[in-house]
Formats: structure tokens, sequence, C-alpha cells
């Protein structure tokens, strides 16, 4: 079997500004990956993240540069080799796994050997705003299972305040991006606990795990932008109890699958998380949502317009329609990639 694929980029607008510790977007620019064997077709999403030294145009060159050498590929285990972790290869990974999926008339869960996740509670996001605005955000959302909290280091408690006011039944996850110093977290903790949150993503800087050591904190820690991989778990372990999982940062479902199993042997607790961008971007991270603490991939509530037959949302409960957009076998949007296939440039 001899595959090829085309990559194009894409822009969704979002809903509104989305604003985090380190700077503001308003809209998600993405990278579309269709994979095909000539006969059938097979698509992925992925979002090139300037944190990681990715760029639109940066994975577009990587990916241009093993179009050849994709042409020997058989499995997405022989992407591992092709490329190095990042959204280059989560693209063309999800697009392998679709493909897949049409070729032999198993789903994802299936040929993966996976759990099926019939639905799950995600995270809804609240970006950085005043504290009047976050309690207006919260307002919206007003108890959700589920709330994520973006957070600099300014206001902290007063927004942590508002927003547990607005909706005082749900368990809230705050996002620091690398923002906070251990002396900070360390000041804020007891409070932080007391107002409802359950889990603190990245709260200090990658390089900065090792000042978490011996911290007997209240509150779950979350490695985020520190671990890419399972390789990373090793370590984190020794400062973290939770580990996000992105698969932006994997390079995909199959790596992410290892990570999910290696984080678990260790006795962490499991986040599945995203980037920005549409339901293709979360489909394949969805596959391995069924038996993990926490979910947040709450990307297509973000944008102004998901893509069609993507996933439905109901107060945080996320689950897939039918049809769906992606993984599943059949002849779902075969007529409209094969057209799509043959209007992109070669």
């Amino acid at each position: 079997m001899s595959l090829t694929f085309k990559a194009f980029a894409e822009s969704f607008p979002l809903a509104r500004e989305f604003r985090i510790s380190r700077g503001a977007k308003t809209q998600a620019d993405v990278i579309t990956v269709i994979v095909s064997d000539g006969q059938y077709y097979g698509w992925g999403e992925s979002v090139p993240y300037a944190r990681y030294n990715e760029s639109i145009e940066s994975v577009l060159a990587q990916l241009e540069d093993v179009k050849t050498r994709f042409a020997t590929v058989n499995d997405t285990q022989d992407l591992l080799t092709l490329l190095p972790a990042g959204s280059a290869r989560n693209a063309l990974d999800a697009a392998l796994w679709d493909l897949k999926a049409k070729l032999t008339g198993k789903s994802v869960a299936s040929l993966a050997n996976l759990r099926v996740t019939q639905r799950c509670n995600t995270a809804q996001t609240l970006s950085i705003d005043t504290p009047e605005g976050m309690q207006a955000q919260a307002e919206a959302i007003k108890n959700a299972p589920l709330i994520k909290i973006k957070l600099d280091e300014h206001l902290v408690l007063e927004r942590l305040a508002a927003i547990h006011q607005a909706s005082p039944q749900s368990r809230l996850i705050v996002d620091a991006n690398e923002g906070w110093q251990v002396s900070m977290l360390k000041e804020w903790l007891p409070e932080m606990a007391r107002l409802g949150v359950t889990l603190i993503e990245q709260p200090v800087p990658a390089q900065a795990d090792a000042e978490l050591a011996g911290l007997n904190s209240p509150v779950l820690l979350c490695a985020d932008e520190s671990c890419h991989t399972s390789s990373d778990i090793e370590r984190l372990a020794s400062y973290y109890q939770a580990v996000n999982i992105k698969l932006d940062k994997t390079g995909g479902l199959t790596e992410a699958i290892r990570t999910q199993q290696i984080a678990r042997e260790h006795g962490m607790q499991i986040m599945i998380g995203c980037m920005v961008g549409s339901s293709l971007a979360m489909a394949p991270a969805y596959e391995i949502c069924a038996d993990v603490q926490f979910v947040d991939l709450d990307g297509p509530l973000l944008v102004a317009q998901d893509r069609q037959d993507g996933f439905c949302f109901d107060n945080g409960r996320m689950s897939q329609p039918e049809p769906f957009l992606w993984g599943l076998p059949g002849q779902y949007g075969q007529h409209g990639l094969a057209a799509l296939w043959h209007k992109l440039p070669d």
C-alpha cells in the first residue's frame, strides 16, 4: 500500500478573545492533513503552538520534508521514527487512524483496542479577564460540572472567589500556564482548596519543576507544558500527581496511548487536554477519555463555528453525534474529502 498526503492551513475565528497568561488570540490557526491510498481518504487536524517553537509555516515545512518517505509508511507506529513528537506528526497520525478505519471497516476504538467513550464531562474554559468579567463568564455556564480557569499572577484569589460565587457547585481547574513561582503557589493553596479548586495545571515554568519536590499540596498538581511523551513521565511523577496529555504534544494518538499507560503505572491521574481547534482536532483525543479523571476538550466551544458533524455539548456533557466526522468505518465524508483532495495542489 502506497500512501500520499496533502496538508494545508485553516483558520477558525473564535467566539470571543481567548486570553491566557502568555498572551491572547482571536482565531485558531490549524493544520489539516488528508491521507489517501488512492481510493479511500482519512483526515486529521493539529494546532501548531508557539510555546514549542512551532508555527503554521514550520509545521507545513516539516510535513513537506517527509512527503516522499511517507509513501513507505504502513502503520501509525511508523510515524514515531518519521517525525518527532509535535503537531506535524499529530496531524498525520490522526489522518492515518481515520484512513485505517475506512480501509478495515472498524472504528479507531476497535483498531486501538480502546474502551469506547460513550460520553464524558469536559471542562469549559474561562479566559483571563477582570474578576467581574470572569464571574460573568461563569454565570453563563452556571453549575457546569467542571470549569477550567485561565489565570496569570494577578488577582488570583479575587478571580477565583468571584467564579466560585457564580457557580458554587462546579469543580474548578486552574491553569497558570507556567505563570507562577512556588512561593505564590504556597501562599494561595489553602484558599484555592477552600474555593473548590481540585487541580492546578503547570503552576511554575517547566524548568522549575524540581522546586515542587516535597510540596504537600491540598490540590492536585498537574504537569502540562513539562510533559510531551511517555519518556517524561518517570521524572515528572516526583513532582506532580497528574499529567495533561495533549496529542499536539505527544505527536498523536499512537504515543498518547502509551503516555497514558505509563502515567497510570506511576500512579498519576490523567487529564486529556487540547489546544484551541475544531472537533476534528478533539476526535482522536476523545478516544482515550473513557477512564480518565479529567477531560478538557472544549476547543469546539471556543470557535465561532465548528466543523459539520462535530461533537455535541450539553452543559459540559460531550458526545459524538451520528454521523460523526472522524474515526468510524463507512463512507461518511469520503465524497467531500475526495473533492477537496482534487482541489488541492500536489
